[in-house]
């Protein structure tokens, strides 16, 4: 099983872990509803992806325990 030969100091182990940081999300109006969604996806809110009808769009109704 491979072993490190050299030990690696703070900061090139901090230099490498700077790099790994969460991007936000792209998002885009979608030309049909204006709904924020991302971009080459399918718009959530109705359904349509490069002018046309791909998905029916259905409501999801949340219950009341």
């Amino acid at each position: 099983m491979p072993v490190p030969k050299k030990r690696r100091s703070k900061s090139k182990k901090r230099m490498k872990s700077a790099r790994w940081k969460i991007t936000p999300v792209a998002l885009r109006p979608c030309p049909a509803c204006a709904a924020p969604g991302r971009p080459h996806f399918v718009c959530a809110s109705c359904g349509t992806y490069r002018g046309r009808q791909i998905l029916i769009p259905t409501t999801v109704e949340h219950k009341e325990v």
